[in-house]
């Protein structure tokens, strides 16, 4: 078996274990205190906010952090969190909602991993399989650019036939290099940690080697997908294949250090329970602390994606016993993401692919600020089953705010000010 800190700096392993922080029943044998066994039973209080805010701003793996974080994750219904959550939404980050116009660009879903919930990879040769062409990317990305998009993200399966001139790395530094000249100027989001670890493990070269590769190539920033839930209990379950969530917060560390922001993202709605949950936030917590003592920006948004089981592999749809997002439950997890992240992750954003564009406007009324992008196109979810569709006009996306009574306005990828994108003769 492949060492899991291979490739990895040493230093981004070892701290990767302090900042990851395992649900409750991995971490002690069933320990119950005044505030984890009866809090939960009664509704959340601004006293417990605040002592929450307090203990998180002391360690986020600390016991009083940790029994706080589950009593707000186990709140029944949690209905009574919408306005404290739309309340802390509003002092962060104001009323305006922001969207960026961008398009989403899969461009390959052969895949050598199996996850249990995915309905997107194939392999070569499958029905359904693609492999997109360099050609037919730049096509994509001038008329995104025509469009008016900022944003390319750009995400694929983990094909081992990538590669140029026998390198992994060469292929992805030769797709950003082609998309950029295509669109120039256009901020290329691109490649999760899973990708990123990927090519280091093709090409047998340090990860640091990869991020330096890529940044030279024009790499903007990095989706902070392949997190799943980050509890070795669940993965195990779900994505056995896939990176362990210790390698997961190792990439991140890389990624931040190297000065690339990323996403930060919690799929929901399946096999977690409360404690993974809460294991999960207060990991994104450690792990901004330490971008923000070494100075960098981190997580720029938390995005929440609900489990969408239409297609997802037979074995795991019976377990969830569901096809489509438990709205209700997404909009509870949506408060309480937006009351245990506080100031550490200001940005919160649902999936409109997922909860439908009339879900993700609801979400705005519980703890969230931004709707995404317009995407274009999207095939992941979109093949997994989900009906939210797979484009968004800007107009769509600001009418949605207005419905509201909020203000809107157009955003950057890193959420600033848009400016034009040329687009190649």
């Amino acid at each position: 078996m492949t060492d899991p800190a291979a490739w990895l700096a040493p230093w981004a392993w070892s701290q990767a274990q302090h900042c990851l922080i395992p649900p409750q029943s991995a971490r002690t044998a069933a320990r119950s205190t005044a505030v984890g066994a009866t809090a939960a039973a009664s509704p959340w209080t601004p006293e417990q906010q605040q002592r929450l805010e307090a203990a998180l701003e002391q360690a986020p793996s600390g016991s009083e952090a940790w029994d706080l974080a589950l009593a707000l994750l186990q709140q029944p219904g949690a209905a009574s969190l919408r306005p404290m959550a739309d309340q802390r939404r509003q002092a962060l980050v104001g009323d305006t909602v922001t969207y960026v116009v961008n398009r989403n660009l899969n461009f390959t879903n052969h895949c050598v991993q199996h996850c249990g919930f995915c309905a997107f990879r194939r392999d070569a040769g499958q029905a359904g399989a693609f492999w997109h062409s360099f050609d037919t990317l730049q096509a994509r990305a001038r008329e995104a650019a025509q469009a008016g998009a900022t944003e390319l993200c750009i995400q694929g399966g983990l094909n081992p036939e990538a590669r140029l001139n026998g390198s992994s790395l060469a292929y992805y530094q030769a797709l950003l290099r082609a998309l950029a000249e295509a669109a120039p100027g256009i901020h290329l989001h691109a490649f999760s940690p899973q990708e990123l670890l990927f090519i280091a493990e093709q090409d047998g070269r340090p990860l640091q080697a990869v991020i330096d590769g890529l940044l030279e190539a024009g790499l903007g920033s990095v989706p902070g997908t392949a997190a799943e839930v980050l509890s070795e209990p669940v993965r195990r379950q779900l994505c056995p294949e896939k990176l362990t969530a210790r390698q997961w917060c190792a990439v991140i560390l890389q990624v931040h250090r190297s000065g690339l922001a990323s996403t930060a993202t919690l799929m929901a709605g399946h096999l977690e329970a409360p404690a993974d949950r809460a294991a999960h936030l207060l990991t994104l917590v450690a792990l901004q602390r330490v971008a923000w003592q070494h100075q960098t920006s981190g997580f720029s948004e938390f995005v929440l994606l609900p489990f969408i089981g239409a297609q997802a592999p037979a074995a795991l749809r019976q377990r969830v016993g569901r096809d489509q997002p438990d709205r209700a439950a997404m909009l509870s997890l949506t408060a309480q993401a937006r009351l245990l992240l506080g100031r550490w992750l200001v940005n919160h954003q649902p999936s409109w692919v997922k909860l439908t564009l009339a879900g993700a406007t609801e979400a705005l009324r519980w703890g969230c600020n931004d709707l995404g992008g317009t995407l274009m196109e999207e095939s992941i979810t979109s093949m997994a089953g989900a009906q939210g569709g797979t484009r968004q006009s800007p107009a769509a996306l600001e009418a949605a705010a207005r419905s509201l009574g909020r203000p809107v306005r157009q955003r950057t990828t890193l959420y600033g000010a848009p400016v034009p994108v040329g687009v190649a003769p």
